[in-house]
């Protein structure tokens, strides 16, 4: 048998598609497994907003397209890109071991360093959100485009720095002198970030169970929450939101913000449960936020 991964056509893409292939044929020595590049809606919108075209569910529908209809047999995706409703009859099968959820600073050295009226790139309105809640004075550009794409532009002098996540130029190989790590108290990551997502349909037995083997449930426990979170909130990526949690002596501790898109408003907080509570938590934080006014700043 041959288990056929969909992935999207970019590098990265490509490249996590890869680790996982490795890790599947390391625990099941003698399985073939081949990588099925699919270009998504999303991949097509090079310029202009996500949320405008229709949100980060654009690199995902057309991999679940060829799930469903058996042209794949497992989806690799960016944790971050999926939606908390997937296509009907798709499950997440496995959350691997999860890369550095934060998001570096390429150029300018410390945040709080920049000058006034430095230019940053980023395409996320979560980032954008951030970055103007913490520094007012920053001018914050929008910038798409694939990871290379976005480090020739800065580069070029389009921008003065970027925003990107570590665990990007971590699975390329890609090594930045000029990146410095920002911390989760200065960029909480968005729901998912640095971790991957195995879908595949609900009713293939014998994929969920080659999958499973490399599942993280330290990963998966922390994503269940931060899903949760999101969901709870019915939030997307036309809303400046991030959750991160973390595990420690078998708890699961999970940060949380919610954000107006031009930074002025913030509400935040946190909580801890038992692993095996992970989604009640999430939910229980989005109430919590909920009852503080983050629903005005949803429909901001």
């Amino acid at each position: 048998m041959v288990l056929r991964l969909g992935t999207r056509t970019s590098a990265l893409a490509r490249a996590q598609a890869d680790q996982v292939r490795a890790a599947l044929v390391a625990r099941h020595p003698g399985l073939a497994v081949e990588l099925v590049g699919i270009r998504t809606t999303g991949d097509r919108l090079a310029r202009g907003p996500l949320a405008a075209a229709g949100g980060k569910g654009l690199f995902v529908k057309e991999i679940e397209e060829a799930l469903l209809a058996g042209t794949i047999d497992c989806a690799v995706h960016s944790m971050k890109d999926v939606p908390v409703r997937l296509a009907r009859g798709c499950v997440i099968a496995a959350v691997p071991p999860r890369a550095d959820p934060r998001d570096v600073l390429v150029g300018g050295g410390a945040l709080a360093a920049l000058r006034p009226g430095t230019r940053i790139g980023t395409a996320s309105l979560r980032r954008r959100a951030q970055l103007l809640a913490r520094r007012r004075d920053l001018a914050v550009a929008m910038l798409r485009g694939n990871v290379d794409t976005r480090l020739a532009r800065w580069r070029a002098g389009e921008v003065d720095c970027l925003v990107l996540a570590a665990a990007g130029l971590a699975r390329l190989g890609v090594v930045v002198p000029e990146a410095q790590p920002l911390g989760t108290d200065e960029l909480l990551p968005a729901v998912g970030q640095g971790a991957l997502a195995l879908e595949c349909r609900a009713d293939d037995a014998h994929t969920r169970a080659l999958l499973a083997a490399i599942e993280d449930p330290t990963a998966a426990a922390a994503v269940a929450a931060e899903r949760a979170f999101l969901a709870a909130l019915g939030g997307d990526c036309n809303t400046p939101l991030a959750a991160h949690a973390t595990v420690a002596d078998g708890r699961l501790r999970l940060r949380a913000e919610v954000l107006s898109p031009d930074g002025a408003r913030r509400l935040a907080a946190a909580d801890d449960a038992p692993i095996a509570e992970a989604e009640p938590l999430g939910a229980r934080l989005a109430a919590e936020l909920v009852a503080r006014g983050a629903g005005a700043l949803l429909g901001a």
